[in-house]
């Protein structure tokens, strides 16, 4: 039975309100362009057919229900008491709410099944996938006319204000925009974005999940995040046109080098860096040319390991196991870091000669094989039926 027939069916069991809408959310990769995000820069995410369904319906008792089916846990509010709570999960979806309501917007009672198949703290953005989900959800069903980019700041803000993580807005604008086959060169901060084809008939994005849970993800990136805003702080007494790091260059920073402790220098020359990478690598990708595209995710992963240092022993094994594996012509870790997945890039003919190479070279912290899911790219958030 596929997640829609069981979510639709487990609707029936836990509520009484009529047939409810479908929709359908996805995760996303980003194939490289970490941390640039929320320092203006460049990233380049797709958007998979790994997602989040929900079911959702309006109810006549003015309340909220929701019921996340993966955990089989339920939480229940009235309509008038929008707070965070002490289910993470079910804040991601009241932050939602928050926003459409502090727009002034009166936001219907509705009762609310969801569940699929993102793993969750593997780096590919289930909690994006759950709220811009749940936004585009309620802008359809009370037709409030918001744009997609609008939704993604509301879920941006969600995050930040009902779940504590100071994201940036790459993974709920490409759950958002992503098309079948696509790519999404994003510029952070104008949000202006070129949708482009990647022709994949020879190569397949595969991730692997290292089975750690990035616990330190939350604490560590809000700190990048500081300690990057820390380094224009003391950049813009030198410029003051200076807004963020998409607006220095290694020059500059160079010159400056003795004004930053060590940590700040390679937070922020790391993102300098890994912007330039980006635009090198979409040369690359436009111009179908594979190697040079998987040097500059082994770039990447480098400079993610040693300057922004939030990679891991693990992820560093698959990508030294990758990087040794032939049909492999990039690796990289993916997300916010300290766990979650490594993305490679492999020749299709290779796939099973890489598999095998990981599950013969890794094993989770727990002694068990990993997950290896092989990543198409599909089309972004939509309602899917009745």
């Amino acid at each position: 039975m596929i997640m829609i027939d069981i979510l639709k069916n487990e609707f029936s069991q836990w509520f009484d309100s009529k047939s409810p809408v479908v929709f359908k959310s996805p995760g996303r990769i980003n194939l490289i362009g970490e941390h640039t995000d929320y320092n203006g820069g460049f990233v380049l995410p797709a958007s998979i057919d790994k997602a989040i369904y929900f079911a959702i319906a309006f109810n006549d008792d003015n309340v909220f229900r929701f019921v996340s089916y993966d955990l089989n846990d339920e939480y229940v509010t009235p309509i008038d008491k929008i707070e965070p709570c002490d289910k993470q999960w079910a804040n991601y979806l009241l932050g939602i709410i928050a926003q459409f309501i502090g727009d002034g917007k009166k936001v219907k009672g509705f009762d609310c099944i969801f569940g699929g198949d993102i793993p969750i703290g593997a780096g590919m953005s289930s909690s994006a996938a759950l709220d811009c989900g749940l936004a585009f959800a309620l802008n359809d069903m009370q037709s409030f006319g918001y744009s997609k980019p609008d939704l993604a700041k509301f879920a941006q803000k969600a995050e930040h204000e009902y779940v504590g993580i100071m994201s940036g807005i790459m993974d709920q604008f490409v759950v958002l925009h992503g098309k079948k086959d696509k790519v999404i060169k994003l510029d952070t901060r104008s949000l202006e974005y070129e949708l482009f084809s990647v022709d994949l008939s020879n190569h397949i994005f595969i991730l692997v999940n290292t089975g750690v849970k990035h616990s330190l993800a939350s604490s560590e990136y809000n700190k990048r995040r500081y300690e990057c805003e820390k380094g224009v702080e003391i950049l813009q007494k030198y410029n003051q046109n200076i807004k963020s790091l998409r607006d220095v260059n290694l020059n500059f920073i160079q010159q400056h080098k003795m004004d930053l402790s060590n940590v700040i220098y390679n937070r922020c020359s790391y993102v300098i860096e890994e912007n330039m990478r980006l635009e090198r690598a979409y040369d690359a990708l436009i111009n179908g040319d594979f190697t040079e595209f998987g040097n500059q995710m082994y770039g990447s992963h480098e400079g993610l390991k040693e300057k922004y240092e939030v990679s891991c022993d693990e992820l560093d094994l698959l990508v030294d196991i990758a990087k040794n594996t032939k049909g492999v012509i990039g690796a990289r870790m993916m997300g916010g870091g300290f766990g979650g997945c490594t993305i490679n890039l492999v020749e299709k003919n290779a796939v099973s000669i890489f598999k095998n190479s990981i599950l013969a070279q890794y094993k989770t912290p727990e002694g068990e094989e990993p997950q290896i899911i092989e990543a198409a790219i599909e089309n972004g958030t939509q309602k899917i039926g009745t």
